[in-house]
Order: structure tokens, then sequence, then C-alpha cells
């Protein structure tokens, strides 16, 4: 019979060695970190989804009241989720109060901040103010168009962002969505929320990743994946302009990591990938663009270093 310290010893070279299992089973070769999950209601769902698409660990997107429930979940399934970002109605007169406390119980972010209001208005000025004070990031939805006739548009101006860049130099500011990544092309007017074809070099988001310390690009959803996919011969060039500024997420609502349940039916404009997890479609354009060790900064190092990730 083993006492504890051999039991000990046996675990500590079984665990290692579990793991090199999972990532030469994994098809990504390696643990990755999918920075855009929103936090499902059913806690089990989540890990559903992160192993139909062979995603290792999350960061997960959640309501300011989901420290307990994260903490539960942390506990339930170690080393799985490396941490969460919080969100609320930045509207609200304490948008600011719940934000901080929410940082307080862990919170590593502020975001996806998603709401009808402009990106320079006085709404999310304030967000950015705080975000700066407790020195964590803050993760924006640019849109301009929108995908429904009910459904508006969201933190508006991304073309004239370069203003709060320069006003709020402290501030890490995370791009994520529609107008972020149609702005890669410097012909694009608004015109549609996912252009297609042959980038036009010089365009607003290539530049502001270029000149400004404090701006990043969130990887996930259609939006992003229609960025990369559009023009290979821009999109290699553009990742390793960026490869320090980029950071792998999924923003997908399919329920099994293999495209099952709504997926991208709720938006009609993102038909291309209906039926399909968005995970996995935009890690496999990664793999086949980039070199092993620039997939896995892209998918790994950049989240752990801007995130501060454990």
């Amino acid at each position: 019979m083993m006492n504890r310290r051999q039991f000990a010893q046996t675990l500590g070279l079984a665990l290692p060695a579990a793991c090199l299992r999972a990532q030469e089973s994994n098809p990504w070769g390696g643990s990755v970190v999918d920075c855009h999950h929103h936090l499902r209601r059913d806690p089990h769902a989540n890990i559903v989804h992160l192993d139909g698409c062979g995603v290792s660990n999350a960061l997960l997107l959640a309501h300011v009241s989901s420290a307990a429930m994260i903490r539960d979940m942390q506990a339930q399934y170690p080393g799985r989720f490396l941490g969460w970002f919080a969100s609320t109605d930045i509207t609200r007169p304490d948008a600011e109060t719940l934000l901080t406390n929410a940082v307080h119980q862990g919170a590593k972010g502020f975001g996806e901040l998603k709401f009808h209001v402009e990106a320079a208005g006085p709404e999310l000025r304030r967000v950015y103010a705080l975000a700066a004070e407790l020195d964590v990031p803050v993760l924006i939805h640019f849109q301009e168009v929108p995908h429904t006739p009910t459904e508006g548009v969201f933190s508006t101006g991304f073309k004239n962002f370069e203003v709060i860049l320069k006003a709020y130099p402290k501030t890490k500011f995370i791009g994520h969505a529609d107008a972020f990544w149609a702005n890669v092309s410097a012909d694009y007017a608004n015109q549609d929320a996912y252009p297609s074809g042959p980038i036009k070099r010089g365009g607003v988001t290539d530049k502001l990743l270029s000149d400004y310390p404090n701006l990043y690009g969130d990887l996930s959803a259609n939006s992003g994946n229609n960025a990369l996919s559009r023009d290979p011969e821009f999109t290699a060039g553009f990742l390793d302009r960026h490869k320090e500024k980029l950071i792998f997420g999924s923003d997908c609502g399919c329920t099994d990591g293999k495209g099952g349940g709504i997926s991208q039916a709720g938006n009609p404009a993102a038909a291309r990938l209906a039926g399909k997890c968005v995970a996995h479609e935009t890690l496999a354009l990664l793999k086949r663009t980039v070199s092993p060790a620039e997939f896995h900064r892209l998918t790994w190092e950049n989240a752990h270093r801007i995130y501060k990730l454990a």
C-alpha cells in the first residue's frame, strides 16, 4: 500500500503525463484559451462547448453579479476557467460601483460592453477612466450596421476612435465586432456588417493597432473570422504585423463545439458560419496561416500577458 508521500509522487508524475496525452490528442497541438466565451446558464454547458471544439481553457464574459457562480465553476472544473470579465448596463448611475466591486471579486476586466451609445460618449468615457484607474482591460463591441430591423447599433464612431486612444493612454482597449473588423479595409463605409472581397490596405483598424500600444484586437465572432477569411494574402501580413496585439476568442453560440443548436442562425448576416462552430473555424484558419509558435502566441501567450492570467 502506498503511503501519502508515495501517492503524491505518483500523482505528480501522472498529472503531467495526462496533460501531455490530452495535448497530443488535441486538434490544435496544445492548450488554447478562448477569451470570448459567454457564460452559459448551465455550468456544464460551458465544458461541453470547450471539449467539442478542442479548447482547453476559457476566459468567461459574464454579468457583474456572476462572481459566486464562477468561483463554483472554477472549483468544480479546476483549471478550465482562467478568469472572467464583468459587464453591466453602463448607462446606469451605479455602473462604476458595480464594475469596481466585480474587479474586487476577481474580474480581470470589463466586457463585453455592448450598448446603444457612442464610443466617445460620456457613458463609455467614465468606464475608460475607471479601467485605467483599476488597471484592467475593457472589451468593446463596435457595430455600425444593425443585424436585424430592431437591433440598433453599438459603440458607434470607431473611425474616430483615435481621439479616445489619445485621451486615455493608460487604458487598455480590446476591439471587437463588426465595425472594428470591417475597418481593416480602407474602403469600408459602414455599407454592411460583414464586407467581402479583397482588403484595401491602410484601414483604420490596421493603422490604430500599429500606432497605439493601448489597443488590442479580439479575433472572435463572425466579424473576426470574416476579416481573416476574405483576403488570405492580407491576413498573413496582418497577423504577422500585430502578433503581439491579437487575442483568440470564439464568441460562439453553438451548443456542442461542433456547430449544433442555433449557432449563427440568430444573425442572418452571419449565415456563412451557420451550422459551424466559430471557435473551430477560426482556430483552423489560424493553424493553416501562421507557424506553430505564432499560433501558440495568438491562442495562449497573448491572453496571459495582456489579461494577466495565472
